[in-house]
């Protein structure tokens, strides 16, 4: 039996490579944002306020709740941040 080896565990249980990538882009930002309220020691009403999204949105977002999240909601919360988001393609093995 050969052992498949995937680049994350999103690739792992994704639909398809389109999904995986949707789910590694959110995942990605998630931590991004999650990183800049820690670095600046804010509570999560102080961060709400900053992100434009209520307090709640901020405790989901802090335990990790990926699924709750939609990569558009996660670009606005970045943009009100002051941060500029960059994208960047790289080819996969496949597409070789």
């Amino acid at each position: 039996m050969e052992q498949q080896v995937f680049d994350t565990a999103f690739h792992a249980t994704a639909k398809d490579p389109a999904d995986a990538a949707r789910k590694v882009a959110r995942a990605q930002l998630m931590m991004q944002i999650e990183d800049i309220i820690r670095r600046n020691g804010w509570t999560q009403a102080e961060a709400a306020r900053r992100c434009g999204v209520t307090q709640p949105r901020i405790n989901l977002l802090l335990k990790h709740q990926f699924h709750k999240f939609s990569l558009d909601s996660l670009v606005r919360m970045a943009a009100h941040l002051g941060q500029r988001i960059e994208i960047e393609l790289t080819d996969t093995p496949e597409a070789a």
